[in-house]
């Protein structure tokens, strides 16, 4: 425990909600459980089976409780978060998990509950994909109350009982915690793990408190009472800040002021570069709950919409009509900006209980995405008539995930061609003149993009494939992240080789992978000749920002020098600098 620190110390995590605050820190150290295994009699089998369902119960109405007061100081939206918490303890296949250990093993209800949850958190924790790797968070929340209903005790620590100002910081915060803060009294808070995609995080930016999360050790190494300085712009936590960073940080407080007067200003204002150059910026989104970020940062539409998290969190698949409701609900709320829905890129590290997915020894490069969606015909047509269905908007143009040739593609679009004859036969509407396009995210789909222009409307580069794919790099895997970089020479080749067979046969090709959201690469991006840039709702601002201060010529002239270079670090510095001279005042606070 430092508690004795004397001097300044820095410790550097993900910015997960904005704003900085100084004060006192609390730190938080909940009890863990002591889960032991108890073997039963018989006749003690079906009575530990009824307290389990019982402690079930029990968590139900707390987490109902916590999700009425969600409702009531936050917004509907919010408190939807905990729908998932109760989805959990609705999903049979896990409860009937436990409730056979219990029967079969004859053991107590906590160690069987304990034994089974692990396993899912597990999954969750080592997928690819960070959101539904955030979802372990969700379960490990459920988890822990249940566990406290069935071994009848308390955290150690009362949330609501904090009554002074006070930053807290913990291993982790769950979200039935985060959702009991009060504004009044924290200030802030910062955890050892967590990232971006969050429910912790979410609701954190829903109630405007600053926080930085994935500081690894910082909870064992401070104690409650030393002071800090939490910065949830740069991911910042500093401990026992001298008078000249607290001079500094006052300093970059009305710098960031009067950036922000400046973002709400471009919001509206097209994507246009100083020579006039327009660049369509558009959003990623996940559910029609983020259509209202996207209308208030001025995207031109939807880039992305990942359907496949329609899929998590429920018993059954979702019938065409759920999709083809939620579908609509989105064009028609985005009329008339167009609204891109990728097709559904399950398997792989997408984890669905229900759909009892074999294990793969390499999920990555295995049966996933437009693979999956070829071999279950039925599953993918429900889709595909959904997508028609709502096409009658107007306003939604399609896309194929992870195609690696044209037999998949071709495929892909013998089924449409099928779905649209029954709608015709059904005399049911849908836009005849459907746009589809494919993903480019795998390095086959790149070298032959010639052969799959001529076949779709458009190309969506998936930049965080197309870098894994190219590079052999599992950036969730610490040994080998740091080789995983975006402005690695072969990517920059791929994504001008793509970008060029493309306008040569007369479609637009954009990048709605990470790349495409910052701020940094935008002008790399723009000088590679790209389209359009989607990405999440939040960071269209700064993007927009510095499109509509860049020339499109030295764009040009940054990606000429950047395909000559064979040196990542060097292209990536370069970018750097241009985008620091281009725009400093987006950058003077993230030194």
């Amino acid at each position: 425990m430092s508690g004795q620190l004397k001097g300044e110390k820095v410790y550097r995590g993900i910015a997960v909600s904005a704003g900085v605050c100084r004060g006192k820190v609390l730190v938080l150290r909940l009890t863990r459980h002591v889960v032991v295994r108890h073997d039963l009699t018989e006749d003690l089998v079906a009575p530990e089976a009824r307290r389990f369902e019982h402690a079930l119960a029990r968590t139900r109405q707390q987490i109902t409780e916590v999700q009425r007061r969600v409702s009531a100081t936050m917004s509907s939206s919010e408190a939807d978060i905990f729908d998932a918490h109760l989805l959990m303890l609705e999903d049979r296949v896990l409860i009937e998990e436990v409730l056979k250990i219990i029967r079969e093993q004859k053991v107590n209800a906590e160690f069987a509950f304990h034994t089974a949850s692990e396993r899912y958190v597990t999954v969750l924790e080592n997928v690819e994909d960070e959101y539904l790797r955030e979802r372990a968070a969700d379960l490990r929340d459920l988890s822990s109350r249940v566990l406290d209903n069935l071994l009848e005790v308390k955290d150690a620590f009362n949330i609501r009982s904090v009554r002074e100002p006070c930053i807290l910081v913990g291993h982790d915060l769950s979200p039935s915690t985060t959702a009991q803060l009060d504004r009044k009294f924290v200030l802030g808070f910062a955890t050892d793990i967590g990232g971006k995609t969050s429910h912790t995080a979410i609701l954190a930016q829903s109630l405007d408190i600053p926080a930085v999360v994935g500081l690894k050790s910082l909870s064992d190494e401070i104690a409650s009472g030393d002071y800090a300085l939490l910065d949830g712009y740069t991911g910042t936590v500093i401990i026992n800040p001298t008078d000249q960073t607290l001079f500094t940080y006052g300093q970059l407080a009305k710098v960031r002021a009067s950036l922000e007067e400046k973002l709400v200003e471009v919001q509206h204002q097209p994507a246009v570069t100083l020579d006039g150059k327009a660049i369509h910026l558009s959003a990623n989104i996940e559910a029609q709950d983020d259509v209202p970020a996207v209308l208030e940062h001025g995207a031109e539409g939807v880039g992305l919409f990942r359907t496949e998290f329609l899929y998590i969190n429920r018993e059954s698949l979702p019938s065409e009509e759920d999709q083809y409701k939620v579908y609509r609900e989105v064009a028609a709320a985005l009329q008339p900006n167009p609204v891109i829905i990728r097709t559904l890129d399950l398997g792989g590290d997408k984890f669905v209980s229900h759909l009892q997915l074999a294990q793969e020894m390499n999920p990555f490069l295995g049966w996933r995405a437009i693979r999956f969606c070829l071999a279950q015909p039925e599953l993918f047509r429900a889709q595909l008539r959904a997508i028609l269905r709502a096409s009658a908007e107007g306003n939604i143009k399609m896309m194929y995930p992870m195609i690696s040739g044209l037999d998949e593609l071709n495929q892909a679009n013998a089924l449409v061609e099928q779905c649209k004859a029954e709608l015709r036969a059904e005399k049911i509407p849908f836009d005849e003149n459907l746009d589809i396009g494919v993903m480019v995210e795998i390095p086959s789909a790149a070298l032959i993009a010639n052969a799959l222009a001529k076949k779709v409307k458009f190309f969506s580069i998936g930049s965080n494939d197309l870098i894994q794919y190219t590079l052999a790099v599992d950036r969730g895997n610490e040994k080998v992240a740091h080789l995983y970089e975006p402005t690695h020479p072969a990517i920059l080749r791929l994504i001008k080789l793509t970008v060029d067979a493309a306008h040569a046969n007369g479609i637009w090709a954009g990048v709605c992978g990470q790349i495409g959201g910052d701020p940094v690469l935008a002008p790399l991006l723009i000088g590679l000749g790209v389209d359009e840039l989607s990405a999440a709702p939040g960071v269209l601002d700064e993007m927009k920002y510095i499109i509509r201060r860049i020339k499109f010529s030295e764009a040009q002239a940054l990606a000429e020098a950047a395909l000559q270079s064979d040196s990542p670090s060097e292209i990536y510095a370069r970018c750097t600098e241009y985008a620091r001279q281009t725009a400093p005042s987006l950058f003077e606070n993230r030194s």
